[in-house]
């Protein structure tokens, strides 16, 4: 996929916006959206935009499905950070695939010191049952991991970032996620779990963090996008950008969209344009049978994408409306591979994602 195709024009130009200073300022940014909407794919696009400008990212994933793995054909990821790309500009992207179980023993020998009865609960099933009878224990143990590669000290020689993308939960679950540490602070009145989700808690709630979230220009995953904004915002978390993913390619004026979704296209234009192009017999009554059925499918096609395309104007105009800062990333056909991970993250580049140098948020 060419990046000429990436920023070719859509129907969702008219929300193309520019990148936020509160945004490029932020070092951790958490990538979510209604499922299917391609937040794993953007969240990747978003760290080699950020990476791109020398930068050093890290690339979080916390639900267990190797789907950082799987977009940039890797085999599984372990519970350790790794080289996962370098975009031009002299950045890297590194990625973190948190495993529950693992990052709640190291938790354990980092604050209980642990270690050997640690493994123990690990083999009886005693830490699945704890999550599963506390599940915000879960949240604090994944934020904490977080947290904790955004605040390494690296005049000890450990490894930082300027920038941290985490591909987040989806927007039914993402309020929830990241306001948990303030509940489990509330339930633990003292000791290390209550050390750590204030420190979370304070982390989340401050300019260091931006929440962006992947819609399409669809009704359902628009109203959902608004009302995660809503509940994000509620618990007093930075909410960044909408990003919309997949806006279609603007074939048709909109102005001429009704006319295409009732009757499709004049079939006498489409049929000189065929003609022209060398692709169908010059007059109609010299068409093969072939060369018939293509322009009919040409022009049931062409009904559809003006009946989707006033869909997505609609819902685009909703979502303008509600004062939300939007990005826009076309639908590339094809399918998603690593070449077209890059074309995305320059969409994202033209639009002025960036991130300021260490030190410029804090």
């Amino acid at each position: 996929m060419s990046h000429d195709a990436a920023s070719a024009p859509t129907l969702a130009d008219d929300l193309r916006g520019r990148f936020s200073a509160a945004s490029a300022s932020a070092q951790i940014h958490f990538v979510s959206g209604k499922g299917g909407t391609g937040k794993t794919t953007v969240a990747a696009a978003l760290a080699l935009s950020l990476a791109s400008e020398g930068n050093r990212v890290l690339l979080v994933e916390v639900e267990e499905r190797q789907g950082i793995a799987r977009l940039f054909d890797r085999s599984p990821l372990p519970y350790k950070e790794v080289h996962l790309a370098s975009p031009e500009g002299g950045g890297e992207v590194h990625a973190l695939a948190i495993q529950t179980e693992a990052a709640m023993l190291e938790y354990m020998a980092m604050f209980y010191r642990l270690g050997t009865l640690g493994k123990a609960m690990r083999a009886t099933g005693a830490i699945e049952f704890a999550t599963s009878i506390a599940p915000g224990i879960k949240d604090v143990i994944l934020t904490g991991k977080i947290k904790e590669t955004a605040t390494r000290d690296e005049a000890k020689g450990e490894d930082t970032y300027d920038a941290i993308v985490v591909d987040s939960p989806p927007t039914g679950r993402i309020h929830r996620f990241l306001d948990v540490t303030v509940a489990m602070a509330g339930l633990a009145r003292g000791g290390p779990i209550h050390a750590q989700a204030n420190e979370v808690a304070r982390l989340l709630h401050s300019r260091r963090t931006v929440v962006h979230l992947v819609t399409l220009l669809e009704s359902l995953p628009v109203q959902e996008t608004l009302d995660a904004i809503a509940d994000i915002e509620s618990v007093g978390i930075p909410v960044g950008h909408v990003i919309v993913n997949r806006a279609n390619p603007k074939f048709v004026e909109p102005e001429d969209l009704p006319r295409f979704a009732a009757d499709g296209p004049d079939p006498r234009q489409l049929a000189d344009g065929l003609s022209s192009a060398g692709i169908v017999s010059a007059t109609s009554a010299e068409y093969s049978e072939d060369e018939r059925a293509l322009v009919e499918g040409l022009i049931v096609e062409s009904m559809e994408h003006a009946r989707v395309a006033q869909g997505q104007i609609a819902a685009a105009e909703t979502l303008a409306s509600s004062g939300a800062r939007t990005l826009v990333l076309p639908h590339l056909t094809g399918g998603i591979d690593t070449s077209s991970l890059f074309d995305l993250a320059a969409a994202l580049t033209e639009q002025g994602v960036t991130r300021r140098r260490k030190g410029a948020g804090k």
